[in-house]
């Protein structure tokens, strides 16, 4: 008898020039995808039972907008520190140790609910810890996208993972409220604990090869502040952040407030609270089927003009509706509006940022718009308390438009004609110092000769090289002009140690090359003069003994930096 011949996937041909589903053609992308869907139907039934929980034990309208508060608050606490274990260490170990903390603390809820021990505050408090470990899994599943499939599938990567997650909210709510009915909350928390099940034995198996790092990685702090450096450099990422913050903050209420809409508004039970949430979901994954053929047609910032100011009017729509057909309508404008508007922003920010710091640049992302709903979801709360249900969704809906007009300075621009491949060039020699890897600062400078004519155009061309090279982690950048021959200008930088010199070195994409060569042209001569320094307390060594310098060569994993 042959022996059996190893599973592999084969995506069906008629598929192959599908541009909305040709990620499937990579086979961990489709395995994650899958598993992802099955643990997303869990993550929104325990939402559900969650959120129904909090009506039934304390039946105020804060504490109920306190649940979406709780599943929120930690992508924005916690987003960056999720990014930056993405983007330093292997990413498949960071996924795989957030799902098993939301599988132990699913168990530990649904035991806890059983037993009749749940208080609001233990409800709250558990809701947090599985929205900790997904602040965790978020970024590093959205970072390693680019691991699974080319930069051209990118955006339609996106689009799948959006029409996953919003497939399960379909149907998941309704389902949810079934099982609430049927059985109870508890059960509802422990199905979240199995269905991740599945996505932990994936990312066991998956064979993930990181690429080989040369360099010792960055402690866990100084790639947080690597990270925070290269959005606040970065104009685009910069636009895209401020845009989903605005958006998380109005397109809260709606989400947030949805069981006491169910309860008051239309008047129902966790059945109506499902169907709700179900046409939510019923519109976002058709938002995310046609996400691809819309951003063709309208681009990145109409798109998300356009989307933003239906689903206020669909917020102001379900505040106003006592019906619920009308508002299940309202409500599938507004789902497909919400993915539309957010996978643009995902879009956005991938596009706008370089592999290094990818997780970063992500969690950035998830830590505005998420904030932005937490805080949303809090003031919601408070007016729906204060006012009604109703008032809450209509404000929330008028504040969403009129804060298009507030936000239309800035334009998305996802960077598409940015090429953030890797640069490799023919790298420098060794300083003749051999140097500890914490040695520093280290100086640069840069002597070009530049026609006066040309200076204005060498300034502009110098200061955009600027923004880049402090992206990339360079520090006190400086330009000046000798007064006494004005052709001659040098470029000043540092870094804080040689360490992190090297790290700036292999940032290097070829859109910053380009950019420094385009600098080079105005230059009269071969190549600019290019000298490093190190700054030398009083006291400090000039040299190190052969022991420390083969170490340190083992440390820098051989490196040539090139500027």
């Amino acid at each position: 008898m042959p022996p059996k011949r190893p599973f592999v996937f084969r995506f069906p041909a008629r598929f192959a020039g599908n541009e909305v589903l040709a990620p499937f053609q990579h086979r961990i992308f489709f395995a994650i995808w899958l598993s992802s869907l099955v643990s997303s139907f869990g993550t929104v039934i325990q939402s559900v039972g969650a959120a129904w929980l909090m009506t039934t034990i304390a039946p105020s309208a804060d504490y109920v907008a306190l649940v979406q508060a709780a599943t929120t608050a930690p992508l924005m606490l916690f987003a960056l520190v999720g990014g930056a274990l993405a983007d330093t260490f292997d990413r498949r170990h960071v996924m795989l140790t957030a799902q098993v903390l939301v599988l132990v603390a699913s168990l530990t809820v649904a035991l806890i609910n059983w037993a009749g021990w749940m208080t609001p505050w233990t409800l709250l408090l558990f809701t947090f810890l599985i929205g900790s470990a997904t602040a965790l899994y978020t970024p590093t599943w959205q970072a390693s996208v680019s691991d699974m499939v080319p930069r051209q599938k990118i955006a339609a990567a996106i689009g799948l993972n959006s029409v996953g997650f919003n497939m399960a909210r379909s149907v998941g709510p309704a389902l949810g409220g079934a099982i609430i009915a049927l059985w109870s909350v508890s059960t509802s928390f422990f199905l979240n604990a199995v269905s991740v099940l599945g996505l932990i034995a994936v990312l066991a198996s998956w064979r993930h090869r990181p690429p080989r790092q040369q360099l010792a990685p960055e402690r866990l702090d100084r790639a947080i502040l690597s990270g925070i450096r290269y959005v606040t450099m970065s104009q685009p990422l910069r636009a895209a952040l401020l845009r989903a913050l605005l958006f998380g903050l109005c397109a809260s209420a709606l989400q947030s407030l949805m069981p006491l809409v169910a309860r008051d508004l239309v008047h129902g039970g966790p059945l109506t609270f499902g169907v709700l949430l179900g046409s939510f979901g019923v519109g976002a994954m058709a938002g995310g089927l046609g996400s691809v053929k819309l951003r063709t047609r309208f681009g990145a910032h109409g798109l998300v003009i356009g989307s933003s100011a239906s689903f206020g009017l669909a917020s102001i729509v379900v505040g106003l509706s006592p019906w619920l057909p009308l508002s299940m309508m309202a409500l599938v404008v507004a789902g497909a509006c919400w993915t539309l508007t957010l996978s643009t922003f995902n879009i956005a920010v991938q596009m706008a940022a370089p592999r290094w710091v990818a997780g970063r640049a992500i969690a950035s992302y998830q830590m505005c718009t998420f904030g932005g709903m937490a805080f949303g979801s809090v003031i919601s709360g408070q007016i729906a308390r204060s006012s009604g249900v109703a008032e809450a969704l209509v404000f929330a809906g008028v504040a969403m438009i009129l804060g298009l007009v507030a936000a239309q300075r800035y334009s998305l621009r996802p960077g598409e004609a940015l090429d953030f491949t890797p640069h490799t060039q023919p790298l420098n020699s060794l300083p003749v110092l051999e140097l500890d890897p914490r040695a520093g600062p280290v100086i640069v400078t840069l002597e070009y000769r530049v026609d006066p004519e040309h200076a204005v155009e060498f300034v502009e061309a110098a200061h955009k090289l600027a923004r880049l090279r402090r992206g990339d982690g360079a520090s006190d950048w400086t330009l000046i002009q000798d007064l006494d021959d004005p052709e001659r200008w040098i470029e000043r930088f540092q870094s804080p140690t040689w360490l992190d010199h090297l790290r700036r070195q292999s940032r290097m994409t070829v859109s910053t090359y380009a950019a420094s060569e385009f600098v080079r042209t105005f230059h009269k001569g071969d190549l600019p003069v290019v000298r490093r320094y190190i700054e030398r307390p009083q006291g400090g060594d000039s040299d190190q003994s052969g022991e420390d310098a083969g170490q340190n060569e083992a440390e820098q994993g051989m490196a040539r930096p090139h500027m």
